[in-house]
């Protein structure tokens, strides 16, 4: 499949990520935020899971540990992070990875009962594209959600936009439930997760102006939405 413009530039992007080694430290970052929304997921023992914009695949390890009897795949338009999350994932054998764009899914309809994404959909190219091809493969009465730390609401993170090579999404946590509204899901909901992680006395990277900003930021915490197939 030929990919948009739009999709190439995010896998140049995130291959060069994922060659810098930037895709190995995803875990770290986002665990802290992820582990509360894993422990809230009622899991079944033959599940059929999907993370979007899987990286290096550190997600559908975690999920793949938690139901041996179930399946869980993951998607990343980065070859480079598919590659790497292949040979990171070898001793999962409930496992798989493909390299792709949300907007087109590799699967057929109603392919997973819980679909998944940290992190990614503020990257998609079209947001409601992205969640109705997500609702498409999710079965019914399947469940899907997203957890994004860049969101309109949370004011001290509205600077990354400019910094990142890539066109992003800010929007609101309203805006968002109405996109999964739209694709037809119901009993959308969406709350806050803080991060917990012990934020240092002297902030010397590029994301926050300071340590205050940093400490603000993961306070507000961040954005996780979910919704049912009905």
């Amino acid at each position: 499949m030929k990919l948009t413009e739009r999709e190439e530039q995010l896998r140049t992007e995130f291959d060069r990520w994922a060659l810098a080694g930037r895709g190995d430290e995803m875990e770290q970052h986002h665990w802290p935020i992820v582990q509360p929304v894993l422990e809230r997921t009622c899991f079944q023992p033959c599940d059929r899971v999907l993370d979007i914009g899987c990286g290096t695949g550190w997600l559908v390890r975690a999920i793949a540990a938690r139901i041996p009897n179930g399946r869980v795949a993951g998607i990343d338009v980065s070859v480079e992070m598919i590659e790497r999350a292949r040979r990171l994932s070898s001793d999962f054998q409930n496992a798989e990875f493909r390299t792709g764009s949300v907007d087109h899914l590799p699967w057929s309809d109603g392919s997973f009962t819980k679909v998944a994404s940290v992190e990614s959909a503020y990257y998609w190219p079209d947001p409601d594209s992205g969640v109705n091809e997500a609702v498409r493969v999710l079965a019914w009465g399947g469940s899907l959600w997203i957890l994004i730390n860049y969101y309109r609401d949370n004011p001290y993170c509205h600077q990354w936009g400019p910094l990142l090579p890539v066109t992003t999404h800010l929007l609101a946590a309203d805006e968002w439930v109405e996109i999964f509204s739209r694709a037809g899901l119901r009993d959308v909901i969406y709350s806050r997760i803080a991060d917990p992680t012990p934020v240092p006395e002297v902030y010397t990277g590029r994301w926050f102006q300071d340590a205050d900003q940093l400490r603000r930021f993961q306070e507000e915490g961040a954005l996780w939405v979910q919704g049912t197939h009905p």
